[in-house]
């Protein structure tokens, strides 16, 4: 008798149906997500008779819609730590409109043009970043004032006018794909370095997931059920793999700006999760008195992160303007809608303190895909605007539902 009371105080109780279910919906929200990025997608595969999962299509869909989840990275980094930014757009614009400036009047080296953008970018984000943090403005007033502010320096800078003609090696970031016209039309040798790459990003993202899992084992954290790891692993990697057979399918290859775009995603996923400035973010924006007790200097991260966006702002206004070789006063209209979207459809909370750079890019896809998928059935913008109004509208009402049904819970 004293044997078996000593065995079921010093042995953990297996997990029961009932952890797992309580699991499961406090990831509800996360599941979700891709739960409806899966539905849209094979919703408009069927309505558009397969034409939105041929090859050539999905490639359109990254490249057009690649500034929108350059810019969702950085915004649900600011929307984290309780802030906007409204000015995205308007400084996407405005670097674009300095860029081709440089170019064309100047008549600097694309190179030098492109690395004084970003410079640029980061000065803005800067001056912003110092509103903010140091005069303790609120971002939605900073920002809605650089939103004008922007706009008007673009218009000013372009006199009004278009600049087009820039240099092929600047319009690659926008436009380019890997390796193009180096082997001839009749190998397969792109195709097979576009296998290679996927395999690689395949690789990556499951040794990172399997080096954390372990060094939370090793510090003996609370880590998620192994089943729905497992399942999560593998569904990332069946998307990557899926994505890279479409694109080796491709008469085109991989677009560079996905590179750079995944790039982008490894190194903001392992910061936001994986650093201590990652933490101080989500300790900003989910307590802001509680982090301010604890040592973590607000001020600091507020500006760095207007910064990190200014960044991120200069470079998808320098992609777009690759683009479309273009430098015009209305480039980046509403960008910073549709990325403040990606967020929140993503799983950021309105309140601040949660969502994920993952979760951001997944909000980005599915407005992608109901634009392309919606294109290609013919709806007019009109619509458009509508029903991705109301996709935006559940997915926050969704949200709050939980929210307070975990707390009715908790009660």
């Amino acid at each position: 008798m004293a044997s078996t009371l000593t065995d079921a105080v010093l042995k953990p109780a297996a997990p029961t149906l009932t952890d797992a279910g309580r699991f499961l919906a406090s990831r509800l929200r996360q599941i979700g997500i891709f739960v409806a990025l899966l539905v849209i997608v094979t919703l408009f595969q069927l309505l558009t008779a397969g034409k939105l999962l041929q090859p050539d299509n999905v490639s359109n869909i990254i490249v057009q819609n690649s500034y929108i989840l350059l810019l969702a990275i950085g915004m649900v980094m600011i929307i984290v730590a309780g802030h906007i930014d409204l000015s995205v757009g308007s400084v996407a614009a405005f670097v674009g409109a300095m860029s081709g400036i440089m170019i064309q009047d100047w008549n600097l080296p694309w190179w030098l043009a492109f690395t004084a953008s970003l410079v640029i970018g980061g000065l803005v984000g800067a001056w912003q970043g110092f509103w903010v943090a140091y005069m303790g403005i609120p971002a939605f007033i900073v920002t809605l004032a650089g939103m004008l502010v922007f706009r008007g320096l673009t218009q000013i800078t372009l006199e009004n006018r278009r600049i087009t003609g820039f240099p092929a090696e600047y319009r690659q970031l926008g436009g380019g794909f890997l390796f193009p016209g180096l082997f001839p039309a009749d190998t397969n040798i792109l195709d097979w370095t576009t296998v290679g790459l996927g395999l690689l990003a395949a690789g990556l993202l499951i040794g990172s997931q399997l080096r954390g899992r372990a060094t939370r084992a090793k510090l003996k954290l609370d880590d998620e059920p192994m089943a729905w790891f497992a399942t999560k692993l593998a569904f990332g990697a069946v998307v990557i793999l899926g994505l890279t057979y479409l694109l080796a399918s491709s008469r085109s290859g991989t677009p560079i700006v996905l590179v750079v775009l995944g790039l982008l995603v490894v190194t903001y996923s392992a910061v936001m999760g994986n650093s201590v400035f990652g933490r101080h973010i989500y300790a900003r924006g989910g307590n802001l008195q509680a982090a301010q007790l604890s040592g973590v200097n607000t001020k600091k991260i507020d500006f760095y992160l207007f910064v990190n966006m200014g960044v991120l702002a200069a470079l998808a206004g320098l992609i777009f303007t690759g683009r479309l070789n273009s430098a015009g006063p209305g480039a980046g209209n509403l960008f910073e809608l549709d990325a403040i979207a990606a967020a929140f459809i993503g799983g950021a909370a309105v309140t601040g303190g949660v969502g994920t750079v993952i979760g951001a890019i997944t909000g980005g896809l599915i407005m992608g895909v109901l634009n392309n998928g919606m294109s290609l059935l013919g709806v007019g913008s009109d619509y458009q605007q509508f029903i991705k109004g109301m996709v935006l509208l559940l997915a926050v009402g969704f949200d709050v539902f939980n929210k307070r049904r975990a707390s009715s819970a908790l009660k």
